[in-house]
């Protein structure tokens, strides 16, 4: 069936993508006077947004990086941890990005990389605390941090180093012994011998309802959100055109915002961008009704998984899974993290009969693409945010609303520049 184009809608910006990157995109625009649609297949923040572990970390001034200890390394090449693991069959299609990936993860890489992530990371409880007011969501907000817990006092010890060495940035924790951990969280098992409490970052009960709240927001504010799924995108003389089945949607600019999903729609236009899926899931558990409840998120960084407070129950988030974009979902990460966060905090029966998935859109350098396509004026990208979307969606969406809209930016947009990769 050939698309309808004789009267189609037309907008300032068309925004791609519901999730938390696209939704704070579209409530940028709409606030700076753009006529705006949202369009997703999906409802909002039902994505990769709705399951992560909850944090807008305000803390993690350090980007995820490729180990470059041998005996780390090593440890993962067995396959048999509970924080990274790999299918076989996907390695030869990651081995180009996993090399560019542990070379942007060397010291002096790396440090680079923190400084650029830095604007960004140190405005996103500014950003979205107007949102999180505007839209009435603060019962979804604790403003007390999370905790990263160790097993080992050799680990707690290392932990706090590395934490001291960040005060340059501000940022405020406390180290607790094993007492001071239980006085904290009294439900921690005497398996941990402390942690690090990081105070400053916003923890969400909810993450799924957030995005919804702002998408509320948006329409509240004027903005139009369309459920349709963008099949293939196009520049017409004037502007862009959007494909959704039968329907068509012009607009003078056009925002990708899709997530892992963003280069399938893009690669027609020539652009083949480095972006690999780090896959992670979760499962919610019931409280235990004998031991006190869980106040705030822990994280176990040497088992890569997070138990977090939310509203569906306990949900304890996975690390890194590497496979095929379209293998099947597998219970072997949640069932290695299940195995080990039992032994730090008492957990009830599981609530949902299979773990949900999600795909983290990672690039190699550890950071976002934010800003113009170089090839296609009035084409706008913004995606890529790794582990950080939730946390960086409000700074994000400003940022590229300020470029946009021919206004200073918030920081310097030239390391998230998408011509970097082309």
């Amino acid at each position: 069936m050939t698309p309808t184009t004789a009267q189609p809608p037309a907008y300032d910006v068309i925004v791609l993508g519901a999730g938390i990157i696209g939704v704070c995109t579209a409530l940028h625009l709409r606030q700076r006077g753009r006529r705006v649609c949202l369009l997703d297949q999906a409802e909002p923040g039902s994505g990769t947004s709705y399951g992560n572990a909850g944090l807008i970390e305000r803390s993690s001034v350090v980007p995820y990086a490729f180990p470059h200890d041998f005996k780390r390394i090593l440890r993962y090449a067995f396959n048999r941890e509970a924080d990274v693991c790999y299918r076989l069959d996907a390695l030869p299609g990651l081995a180009r990005w996993l090399w560019r990936y542990w070379r942007e993860s060397a010291p002096r890489a790396l440090a680079a990389a923190a400084r650029d992530m830095l604007p960004l990371i140190e405005g996103s409880i500014r950003e979205h605390q107007p949102f999180i007011e505007a839209a009435g969501l603060e019962r979804l907000i604790r403003q007390d941090g999370w905790i990263d817990v160790y097993r080992k006092a050799r680990g707690l010890e290392q932990a706090a180093a590395e934490a001291r060495a960040l005060s340059a940035h501000g940022l405020r924790f406390e180290v607790l012994d094993a007492q001071a951990l239980r006085a904290r969280e009294p439900g921690v098992l005497p398996a941990l011998r402390g942690g690090v409490h990081w105070l400053d970052p916003w923890t969400i009960t909810a993450p799924g309802e957030l995005v919804r709240g702002y998408a509320q927001l948006f329409e509240a504010g004027g903005g139009q959100l369309l459920t349709a799924c963008a099949q293939r995108i196009e520049p017409t003389g004037t502007g862009w055109r959007v494909v959704a089945g039968a329907q068509a949607y012009a607009a003078t600019d056009l925002v990708v915002a899709l997530g892992p999903d963003s280069p399938a729609l893009l690669e027609p236009l020539g652009y083949r961008f480095p972006l690999a899926l780090k896959r992670g899931y979760h499962l919610h558990y019931q409280p235990r009704a004998d031991a006190p409840a869980l106040t705030r998120p822990i994280c176990d960084s040497a088992g890569g998984y997070v138990l977090a407070p939310m509203r569906q129950g306990i949900r304890l988030t996975t690390g890194i899974e590497l496979a095929r974009p379209g293998a099947a979902p597998s219970t072997t990460q949640i069932r290695r993290a299940h195995a080990l966060a039992s032994h730090i905090f008492p957990l009830g029966a599981a609530i949902e009969a299979q773990p949900w998935m999600g795909r983290r859109p990672c690039l190699p350098d550890m950071r976002p693409i934010i800003g113009p396509a170089p090839r296609h004026p009035g084409l706008w990208l913004n995606f890529g945010h790794a582990h950080h979307g939730m946390t960086l969606g409000a700074v994000s969406g400003r940022l590229l609303a300020e470029l946009m809209t021919r206004e200073t930016p918030l920081t310097n947009p030239a390391p998230y520049r998408a011509a970097r990769f082309l």
